[in-house]
C-alpha cells in the first residue's frame, strides 16, 4: 500500500512542479468551480458504488477498491489541474513567485480533496474489516498522518530551498549557482533524511516502543548478534492488523524496526527470528541508502531528459499541427508535450526499473535469512501464515514486491543449491553497477551537447505561433507584428519580416515604428526582390510626420540617399543631429557616406 501510495503521490507532485499557472485561465472562475465541483461530485458518488462491491470482500478486495480509485483520483487530478488551470487559483500563495513551493503545496491541496472524498465512502467499510470507530473526521486524520511522510521530503525541502533563495546570503548564492550546487542540494538532502524524517515518521505514525519483557528482551538480544541497533516499535498499521514488519533509518541511534501486533500475536519465536532477518538483511544489504541514490538516479535522469525536450517539440510539424487543432496556448502546449514524456519516465522508472531493484532487494534480505539462521524454514513458515491471514494472498503478485509463493519457491531452490544465494547477490550488484553507469554514460552525453539556442527557424516559428495566438485574443494589436517582425530581420529572414511588417501596417497605420522599419527593410534588404526605394521614402516621410525623431530621420535620410536626393538627405541627418545630440558621432558618419559617394546597395 505504501509504495503505491508513493507512486501515486510521486505523479501528483510531478505535474504540479511541472506545470505553469497561466496568467488568464482558459474557462473564467463562474465556469471553473462548478466543472470542479461536478468532478468532485461524481468521484464521490463512484467511490461509494466501488466501495459497495467490497461489503464481503474482506482486506484483499479493499485494498484493492482503494488502488482503483487511487488511480482514478490521480487522472482526474491532472486533467483537472490542465483542463481548469488550477495553478492559476493558488499562484498568490507563491507571494508573486517568491516561494513556488507554497504554490504547489497548495495545489497538492486539491489532490487531497480527491482522496478525502475516497475515505470518507471507505470508513464504513474499513470499521467492518478493521473493527475500529472512527467518525469521518478522525478517519481522514489518521490517513493523512499514514501518507504524510511520502511528501514531507519534499514539502520540507522545497520551502527551505525557496527560502534559502529568497534569503539571497551572497555566500550561499555562490554555492548554489556553482557546479557544487547539485552537490549542496543533496547533502541537505540527505541529512533531513538522516536525522529528522525516522523520527517525524515514528510521531505521524503512532509508533511506540515495544513494552519491556521477555519478548523484547529475546529480539534485542538476536538483533545484537547479528550486530544489528534498531529502536524496536510496535506499528499500529490498520489498527495493528496487518501481519507486517518494517525498518526505518540509515543512522543506528536513529533507526526504527517496526513490528505490527499481527505480527507478533502470529508469529512463534523461530518465525519471528526469521522476518526480523529479514529485516536486518535490509541493513546489511545496504538497501536504505541504495533507495536514496535510485531516487536520486531518477532526478539526474529527469534533469537530463528536460533540457533538450522543448527543442525536439518545437523543431517538429506535430506541434504545430497539434496548436491548429486544440484551444490551447503555444506555452500551455508545450509544457504539457514536455511534461507527459517526463511523465512517462517516472512512471516507467518507478514501476519497471526501481520496481526491479526493489523486488530484488526484498528477496536479497529473504536470503539473509540464510546467514542469521543457517535455514529458511521458519521464514517459509512465516510467509505461509502470511499469505493466509491476508485473505489467501500467496499467489498475489505486485510491482514492488515477487509475490509470497515466488518467494517461498525461491527460498526452497536455495535450499537445495545455496549457490544461488550467491549468484543473487551477483545479480543484484552487477545490475546496480550497470544502472550508475547508464546514468553516468547519460549524463555526460546529454551534458556535451549545446542546448544554448534554439534553431532559428524553430524558433521563429514558435514566436510566430505565440503572436498568432495573443492576436486571435487582440486583432488589433499590430505592435506584435512589429515584434515578429524586427525578430525575423534581425535572423536575416527578410520576406518573412517584410510580411510581417505590412500585416502591423494594416493594424495600425499610425505607428511611426511600423513605417520606419518597413522603410528600412525597403532600401537595406539583401533580397533584392524587395528593394523599393520609392515606397521606402513614402514610409519615411509619413513616420517622420507622424513622430520626429533621430533614427527616424535617419530612415528617411537613407531613402532619400537611395533616390538620389542628396541634399534632402544631409538636410534630413542634420535635423537628426540636432534632436538627437547623444548620436552625433554616428550622424557625421552617415553624412560623410552620403556626401563621398552614390547610393549603392550592399
Amino acid at each position: 500500500m505504501i509504495y503505491n501510495n508513493l507512486l501515486y503521490f510521486l505523479v501528483a507532485i510531478f505535474v504540479l512542479s511541472t506545470d505553469r499557472a497561466p496568467e488568464v485561465p482558459v474557462l473564467p472562475p463562474m465556469a471553473a468551480l462548478p466543472l470542479l465541483l461536478a468532478v468532485y461530485a461524481a468521484f464521490f458518488i463512484l467511490s461509494g458504488t466501488i466501495y459497495s462491491r467490497v461489503r464481503d470482500g474482506g482486506t484483499r478486495a479493499y485494498f484493492a477498491a482503494e488502488g482503483k480509485l487511487s488511480i482514478l483520483a490521480v487522472l482526474l487530478f491532472v486533467l483537472t489541474l490542465h483542463g481548469l488551470d488550477l495553478k492559476y487559483y493558488v499562484h498568490p500563495l507563491s507571494l508573486d513567485g517568491r516561494l513556488p513551493a507554497l504554490e504547489n503545496i497548495g495545489g497538492l491541496a486539491f489532490f487531497f480533496v480527491f482522496l478525502i472524498l475516497m475515505w470518507i465512502r471507505a470508513r464504513v467499510h474499513y470499521q467492518a474489516i478493521f473493527p475500529r470507530t472512527h467518525t469521518a473526521l478522525s478517519f481522514i486524520v489518521a490517513n493523512i498522518r499514514v501518507n504524510l511522510p511520502i511528501i514531507l521530503p519534499w514539502m520540507a525541502l522545497s520551502l527551505l530551498f525557496d527560502l534559502l533563495a529568497l534569503l539571497n546570503i551572497p555566500g550561499l548564492q555562490r554555492v548554489m549557482s556553482s557546479p557544487w550546487g547539485d552537490l549542496f542540494l543533496f547533502l541537505v538532502f540527505i541529512v533531513f533524511l538522516l536525522l529528522f524524517f525516522p523520527p517525524l515518521v515514528r510521531a505521524l505514525w503512532g509508533c511506540q516502543p515495544l513494552p519491556p519483557g521477555p519478548l523484547r528482551a529475546r529480539m534485542e538480544s538476536f538483533c545484537r548478534q547479528q550486530g544489528f541497533t534498531a529502536d524496536i516499535l510496535v506499528w499500529p498499521l490498520f489498527e495493528g492488523q496487518v501481519v507486517t514488519a518494517g525498518v526505518m533509518g540509515i543512522v543506528p541511534r536513529l533507526r526504527y524496526l517496526l513490528v505490527t501486533p499481527a505480527l507478533l500475536h502470529a508469529m512463534d519465536w523461530e518465525e519471528l527470528k526469521a522476518v526480523l532477518a529479514h529485516e536486518i538483511g535490509h541493513v546489511k544489504k545496504r538497501h536504505l541508502p541504495l533507495y536514496i541514490f535510485l531516487f536520486l538516479g531518477f532526478s539526474l535522469l529527469a534533469g537530463m531528459a528536460v533540457e533538450p525536450m522543448p527543442y525536439l517539440i518545437l523543431g517538429s510539424d506535430l506541434y504545430y499541427r497539434l496548436l491548429d487543432r486544440l484551444a490551447m496556448s503555444p506555452e500551455a502546449l508545450l509544457a504539457v508535450l514536455v511534461t507527459v514524456p517526463l511523465l512517462l519516465l517516472m512512471v516507467v522508472y518507478f514501476r519497471y526499473l526501481f520496481g526491479y531493484f526493489i523486488r530484488n532487494f526484498e528477496r536479497q534480505a529473504d536470503l539473509y535469512v540464510f546467514q542469521a539462521l543457517g535455514k529458511s524454514g521458519a521464514l517459509i513458515s512465516s510467509f505461509e501464515k502470511i499469505a493466509q491471514l491476508g485473505g489467501k494472498i500467496r499467489d498475489q503478485k505486485s510491482w514492488h514486491h515477487f509475490g509470497l509463493g515466488e518467494r517461498i519457491d525461491f527460498l526452497e531452490k536455495c535450499e537445495r543449491d545455496r549457490g544461488l544465494v550467491r549468484r543473487h547477490d551477483r545479480k543484484v550488484y552487477c545490475s546496480l553497477v550497470v544502472y550508475f553507469l547508464f546514468i553516468s554514460v547519460s549524463g555526460g552525453l546529454l551534458g556535451a551537447a549545446d542546448y544554448d539556442r534554439l534553431d532559428d527557424e524553430s524558433e521563429i516559428r514558435y514566436v510566430e505561433a505565440v503572436l498568432e495566438h495573443k492576436l486571435r485574443k487582440d486583432p488589433e494589436n499590430g505592435l506584435l507584428f512589429l515584434l515578429l517582425g524586427d525578430l525575423l530581420q534581425e535572423k536575416k529572414m527578410e520576406s518573412r519580416a517584410a510580411a510581417a511588417y505590412e500585416r502591423a501596417l494594416d493594424l495600425n497605420p499610425m505607428n511611426p515604428d511600423v513605417h520606419n522599419n518597413l522603410a528600412w527593410l525597403l532600401v537595406t534588404a539583401r533580397d533584392p526582390t524587395l528593394h523599393d526605394p520609392v515606397r521606402s521614402l513614402q514610409l519615411a516621410r509619413r513616420a517622420v510626420r507622424i513622430k520626429e525623431s533621430g533614427y527616424i530621420l535617419d530612415t528617411l535620410a537613407v531613402a532619400l540617399w537611395a533616390n538620389d536626393l542628396i541634399d534632402e538627405a544631409m538636410a534630413a541627418e542634420a535635423r537628426a543631429m540636432e534632436i538627437d545630440p547623444e548620436n552625433k558621432r554616428y550622424y557625421l558618419q552617415q553624412m560623410k557616406k552620403i556626401r563621398s559617394q552614390p547610393w549603392a546597395h550592399n
